[in-house]
């Protein structure tokens, strides 16, 4: 029987040590083929690196993957007894919040890794520290699950520190009530990502631990490894009975095939025969086969990354960031406007009415206006604390009317929510991150009614 598939995505301070984490998860249960770990301990030994860091399997590999190598990503694929996981993004990338954002796929759960090491937590936490607004972005967009690795655990002082732990067990669930999970439903684990302390055998350095123990509305949980943490997430619900959307990657022309489009199902299903509308070109094709992995496939459902042959439409009509959906269920549309609740994370001045950021959204970037600032929100509960502010800075969220600069295909979080998730560049940093409330669908020259319906 395949097993379950699960998501996970890395966060955390730079230095919280979440590539050596990650990089003996997959040593220790992972994809990882002997041979190539021995190339590469190898070449860490002529590099002087011989003290071989887990650290660096995994920089290895997101060398070869920014270099446009694409390794087989099951090396980032390591399995649990119930669930294959797949490692979405192993952070440190300079875009990593744009790809947690408009990510290969949405993650299902947050492994927070936090370093205990004295000092490291503090900075981590700090204002300016990554590990709040990597959890902030987390949650906002939409990640309902979240592991706490307390790292470091062999450089606390003393090492294995049962104070230190609860010490920073303590300000990291503040923080989590603060911006909105339920702390009881996160475990808090204890490991050492360099040592592999608690990782996947029960600590023999940390006798003090009982163990982590979780209350969700699923049921409880309790353990005592990082490892079982992980085999104890709740599986997520995949929506193939939505309508079928595919936001497209690339277009490519084949010789003696034709148009060939390539692109994620994000949700529905995808077959041959199908008629598809592309938006926002409004054109229509019909699908003549798809392939996946160089294999031909009869459905395509969601997470598949596929390419598909379609006829009658030139490569140079499609785009990257268009999006394809069946003619005969409810067919994506390009929108005049749409709504969408916005925290503005690092911004150095005000944001007014008429500001213009490039949007990132599914694959599509496009510049969208900030038409109006409807209200600002209380950040947690999202009360409305103000009507049409005159201005937003950084730590502010509201709810604004955004308008498309060029033509664009969005949906509503509430109905597709990996197109109704979206982040807001300028000057070279993400500055927003926000969701679609709802979308006024651009129907040529009806009148907005669409607009309410889309809730």
């Amino acid at each position: 029987m395949e097993k379950v598939h699960v998501n996970v995505v890395v966060i955390g301070h730079v230095d919280s040590g979440k590539s050596t984490t990650t990089g003996h998860l997959l040593y220790k249960c992972g994809g990882i083929d002997q041979r190539r770990l021995e190339k590469f301990e190898k070449a860490a030994a002529q590099m002087g690196k011989g003290s071989f860091k887990f650290a660096w399997v995994l920089d290895k590999l997101k060398a070869e993957r920014e270099r446009g190598i694409t390794i087989d990503i099951s090396l980032l694929k390591f399995s649990t007894q119930k669930y294959t996981m797949t490692i979405i993004d192993a952070p440190g990338h300079r875009d990593f919040i744009k790809n947690m954002i408009t990510g290969t796929s949405q993650a299902d759960v947050a492994l927070l890794v936090v370093s205990a090491a004295k000092g490291e937590f503090e900075a981590g936490v700090s204002r300016s520290g990554q590990t709040r607004e990597h959890a902030l972005l987390a949650y906002t967009l939409g990640v309902k699950q979240v592991i706490v690795c307390v790292n470091k655990m062999d450089l606390t002082e003393p090492p294995y520190c049962q104070k230190r732990f609860e010490e920073v067990s303590k300000g990291v669930s503040g923080f989590l009530r603060k911006i909105g999970y339920d702390p009881t439903a996160v475990p808090f684990v204890p490991i050492s990502g360099w040592t592999g302390e608690n990782m996947i055998t029960v600590a023999e350095k940390m006798p003090w631990f009982q163990g982590w123990k979780v209350r969700r509305r699923e049921g409880s949980s309790s353990g005592r490894t990082l490892l079982e943490v992980l085999d104890s997430v709740q599986p997520p619900v995949r929506t193939i009975n939505k309508p079928l959307r595919l936001p497209l990657q690339d277009v490519y022309k084949i010789g003696g095939v034709g148009t060939v489009p390539v692109g994620k199902v994000e949700t529905g299903i995808l077959k041959p025969g199908m008629t598809l509308v592309f938006s926002p070109t409004k054109l229509t094709a019909e699908v003549k086969s798809i392939e996946m992995h160089h294999q031909g496939l009869e459905t395509a459902l969601p997470g598949h990354n596929v390419g598909f042959n379609i006829k009658n439409i030139a490569v140079k009509n499609l785009h990257r960031g268009d999006v394809a959906g069946n003619a005969q269920q409810d067919p994506p549309s390009d929108v005049k406007s749409f709504e969408a609740q916005v925290i503005i994370l690092n911004h150095p001045g005000k944001i007014k009415a008429g500001y213009s950021p490039v949007l990132d959204c599914h694959t599509a970037h496009v510049t969208c206006r900030f038409a109006e600032l409807r209200e600002k929100l209380d950040r947690r509960t999202s009360k409305k604390l103000e009507d049409n502010p005159q201005i937003l800075v950084s730590g502010d969220a509201a709810t604004v009317k955004l308008v498309p600069m060029k033509p664009m295909c969005v949906e509503s979080f509430f109905t597709y929510p990996p197109l109704g998730r979206f982040a807001a560049r300028d000057l070279k940093q993400t500055v927003a991150v926000g969701v679609i409330k709802s979308v006024e669908k651009d129907h040529g020259s009806k009148p907005s009614a669409k607009a309410q319906v889309c809730k």
